[in-house]
């Protein structure tokens, strides 16, 4: 308790990069989620809470609805998920989410970045031990008592519930996503959440050298323009 999320959100990487790079994100992920459940949204929660994201980002209708209708069709690619993990500049912990449809393009592209920016590419479980998977929820005023026994009544699994500066946010196992925002959204029903997402959140941070913050911008710059790669996380504090 007490880990403030004013601090811990700076695990999460916020980028915005192109439109048409967050575009094609959006569309692959989408469709992956689509077609391993349904492409109904009512259906399918996962599939729900991930177009709610997407218009957030204010990805077009026409984008969302051509995912879903290529996973409506028969045939398509076939993507899996792939993570890396390993230490960036200045010692960073860095875990990088893709989807791929070719694992030796995606590796390649991956290696890559972490060689040309003297980063090391580490071992599955090397890093994502120093990380809590969790799913978060965020949203203005509320009790945080009146928030804990919500969750508990519903029967979440609540790590944390959190206020910071009228900021309320629950932190729950990333398994209870939808248990969480469920039982918030029936005890609240006029909440409107500012964050709902499953993260990783780092458990301790590395501070950046100035001498260490253009290597590794440079670093997540090149990792966000690899086709596959859809979520960077990392530990880094850069130097105000």
């Amino acid at each position: 308790m007490g880990r403030s999320f004013e601090n811990r959100k700076s695990s999460i990487l916020k980028t915005a990069g192109q439109k048409s790079k967050i575009y094609s994100k959006y569309g692959k992920q989408l469709y992956v989620v689509a077609k391993n459940g349904v492409a109904d949204p009512e259906a399918n929660p996962a599939l729900r809470s991930l177009i709610e994201k997407a218009k957030r980002d204010q990805v077009p209708a026409h984008v969302i609805e051509k995912a879903l209708e290529k996973a409506r069709g028969t045939g398509g690619e076939d993507y899996a998920v792939a993570r890396y993990e390993g230490f960036g500049p200045g010692g960073c912990s860095i875990i990088v989410d893709c989807l791929t449809d070719n694992n030796n393009r995606t590796i390649t592209d991956v290696r890559n970045c972490f060689t040309k920016t003297g980063s090391k590419l580490g071992p599955s479980g090397s890093v994502t031990h120093s990380f809590d998977h969790l799913a978060v929820l965020s949203f203005k005023g509320g009790d945080p008592d009146e928030v804990l026994e919500a969750m508990l009544m519903a029967e979440v699994d609540v790590d944390d519930v959190e206020s910071n500066d009228g900021q309320l946010t629950v932190f729950a196992p990333a398994a209870e996503f939808f248990k969480a925002k469920t039982a918030l959204i029936e005890a609240f029903p006029d909440t409107e959440l500012e964050v709902q997402e499953i993260t990783f959140l780092a458990q301790t941070n590395a501070d950046l050298s100035a001498d260490d913050v253009p290597m590794f911008e440079k670093f997540i710059n090149m990792l966000n323009d690899c086709e596959d790669v859809q979520d960077i996380y990392h530990n880094a504090i850069l130097p105000e």
